[in-house]
């Protein structure tokens, strides 16, 4: 399958990476056509890794995943173009985080989210909210840990949200995904990020995540 990834950090690279590695066509996007870090990636990870521009990466893949900075999705997803987007699955991993200090605060939270933003933005994209509760290289390994967790989706296509529960079972390996409800559901997930900066503080680990136990 063609894949777009939006975004060149951590994040982008390691789900550009774990694709790659499942035989899938991949295109890191960014601003700048030849970003240094996409096109070093590229090079390390060979023929079926590839690079440019975030419009690039939108009109290329068959499903698109925005791994940008949060404060800066909107932007990108502009720059992708709305004609790229139209019709295709869009997995949301981004936060609506302002890091300009050690206190992290949300852009966007109670009564909104950048989900919601974004879906509004691109009505005709089927947006799916997921994988932005844990670090990214349990994104694309939970086995990593130490017990099974759980992980989340939330958007407004139920036909969507199937296709990427399957994408995280059958190619990331998650096995307890539970459907939140509908895009506006992200507000829940977005705000926890706070939570998981403190506790990653605190117990001075990247890899944990939540397990929802009931009676």
């Amino acid at each position: 399958m063609n894949i777009g990834v939006l975004g060149t950090g951590m994040t982008g690279q390691t789900i550009g990476s774990k694709l790659v590695q499942l035989g899938h066509e991949v295109i890191l996007g960014s601003r700048d056509e030849a970003n240094p870090a996409a096109v070093a990636w590229a090079k390390d990870q060979g023929q079926h890794a590839l690079y440019g521009t975030f419009m690039n990466a939108a009109a290329f893949g068959e499903i698109v995943f925005n791994c940008t900075l949060g404060s800066a999705s909107l932007e990108a997803l502009q720059q992708a173009g709305e004609e790229n987007l139209r019709d295709k699955i869009l997995i949301d991993t981004s936060n609506p985080l302002d890091r300009s200090t050690d206190t992290w605060t949300l852009t966007v939270c109670n009564t909104d989210s950048l989900g919601e933003q974004i879906q509004r933005a691109f009505p005709e994209t089927k947006v799916v909210k997921t994988l932005n509760t844990v670090n990214a290289n349990v994104m694309v390994d939970p086995a990593k840990l130490l017990e099974k967790t759980h992980i989340f989706v939330s958007g407004n296509d139920i036909e969507a949200k199937a296709t990427v529960v399957r994408i995280l079972r059958d190619w990331f390996g998650w096995r307890e995904i539970i459907d939140l409800g509908n895009i506006a559901t992200a507000r829940s997930v977005e705000m926890y990020v706070l939570l998981w900066h403190t506790l990653r503080n605190a117990i001075s680990s990247q890899r944990f995540n939540i397990k929802v136990v009931t009676s």
